[in-house]
């Protein structure tokens, strides 16, 4: 153990999915029970060898790391790293630094309430406001059972969220920590692509959290009529800060309201309480993860386990290379392994085209997306997936089918977004750009795309 004061109170502020010191209700309840604090992140060896942790995700987790321990050493703190089990880990670092309880905001993932469970079993682990605005303990029905509808959720949600009046909590302006404590060094590998579209940080998400939600003219007062063009950059794009907590699902409700309040018309409200209804929607998918776990591997429908699909490998591969074909479906699929991310219309409009052209299994597709995202969320990844399916909560039925050219022609009007995305097609005209293959052959050759 080190040699501390005897009259020192230490809590140890066990870091998962919230790397941020704003509105932090597990560092703000370790700072309140100990006037010590040790900021830590474990390496998990088991999390980190699983097939599931894309490479670009890791990326921007670890460079999210590196913008936290530098937040912190302005606040005269640091961040401690150790790798391995997390209950042998946090045991180890509890014993050595004579931490009385352990803090850390709550995740509702299977693997994150397993892992929790046997971290509990070895130290007093105090978890408080989560991964979400309101825990989905919160949001059920009178006889406590879970929704498995939306709008019901929703409404309840806002209900319930009424009689709460949440205030995010500012960033502390000190955090004092022991010295001594050793640490590991953060893996240089992977790194962020230079040219990465989502910077890592608190002070990135927050920015964009603002630029999006405050003025008014604000893009959010615009958000239905933008949310799903293509060709258009009416997104938030702050789903992978929400992801790693950068910014919190709290913040993000708070600003919603507060973009809604201020609307300079009906339509521009509108468009703000759109965005909340799709934070909500975030919620709801956490919801139905931590009620149904089953949801992570399988489908929510019990009728609709046993689909017999085609499940072709060459045409899987074909889909994930972007090289199906179709020219929407395409430019997403490439967009998603080039930057890890995509709008959620291309989203819909590929697992569509993968589960009711192509009839692969949705499982299939779930995964590679959990592997590509740099938002990757099992709650919202897996309920996304059996929306598109058909067999899921609140799903799309199994008869629906999105057509990928009348998708493309509604929501990418001009071709602007294929060309970007699919080079190859960069000279064919508004014509034939969702249809090229009706394109004359004299006209192929002058657009160079036969």
């Amino acid at each position: 153990m080190l040699q501390l004061n005897a009259t020192m109170t230490i809590s140890i502020w066990w870091i998962r999915r919230d790397l941020r010191l704003t509105d932090n209700q597990a560092l703000a309840a370790a700072l309140s029970n100990g006037s010590r604090v040790v900021p830590a992140f474990v390496l998990d060896t088991s999390l980190l060898a699983s097939p599931a942790v894309g490479s670009r995700r890791l990326a921007f987790l670890l460079s999210g790391l590196r913008q936290l321990d530098a937040d912190l050493r302005r606040r005269g703190s640091r961040l401690v790293v150790r790798r391995g089990a997390p209950e042998q880990e946090l045991a180890a670092l509890r014993t050595e630094v004579g931490a009385d309880a352990i803090y850390a905001e709550e995740d509702y993932t299977p693997y994150a309430r397993r892992r929790d469970g046997r971290v509990a079993e070895r130290v007093t682990l105090r978890l408080v406001g989560g991964a979400t605005a309101l825990p989905p303990r919160a949001t059920v029905k009178d006889n406590g059972e879970p929704y498995t509808a939306f709008t019901p959720f929703s409404r309840a949600w806002n209900a319930v969220w009424e009689t709460r009046a949440e205030t995010p909590l500012p960033a502390p302006s000190s955090i004092p920590t022991p010295e001594g404590v050793a640490s590991v060094p953060l893996p240089a590998d992977p790194a962020p692509a230079p040219d990465t579209p989502f910077p890592p940080g608190e002070a990135e998400a927050l920015r964009r959290l603002d630029a999006f939600t405050n003025g008014p003219d604000a893009s959010v007062h615009h958000y239905i009529e933008e949310r799903d063009r293509l060709d258009l950059h009416g997104a938030s794009a702050i789903s992978p800060y929400l992801r790693f907590g950068m910014v919190s699902a709290r913040q993000a409700v708070v600003a919603a309201r507060r973009a809604i309040a201020s609307a300079p018309d009906p339509e521009a409200r509108r468009g703000a309480e759109a965005w909340l209804t799709e934070i909500i929607r975030r919620e709801f998918f956490a919801a139905v993860l931590y009620h149904f776990p089953r949801v992570s591997h399988e489908s929510f429908r019990e009728d609709l386990r046993e689909i017999r699909w085609r499940n072709n490998p060459d045409e899987f591969t074909a889909w994930c290379a972007g090289l199906t074909g179709y020219p929407v479906v395409d430019a997403a699929m490439r967009q998603l392994k080039q930057t890890g991310w995509m709008r959620n219309r291309a989203r819909m409009i590929a697992a569509s085209f993968l589960v009711k052209d192509m009839l692969i299994d949705w499982t299939w597709g779930e995964r590679w997306f959990l592997q590509q995202l740099v938002d990757g969320d099992p709650a919202s990844n897996s309920s996304g997936w059996q929306w598109a399916a058909g067999t899921g909560t609140d799903a799309a039925p199994y008869f629906r089918v999105f057509n990928p050219t009348r998708q493309g022609a509604k929501f990418d009007p001009r071709g602007e977004y294929i060309r970007r995305g699919a080079p190859e097609l960069a000279q064919v005209t508004e014509t034939y750009i969702h249809e090229p293959w009706r394109m004359p052959l004299k006209t192929q050759r002058r657009a160079g795309c036969v």
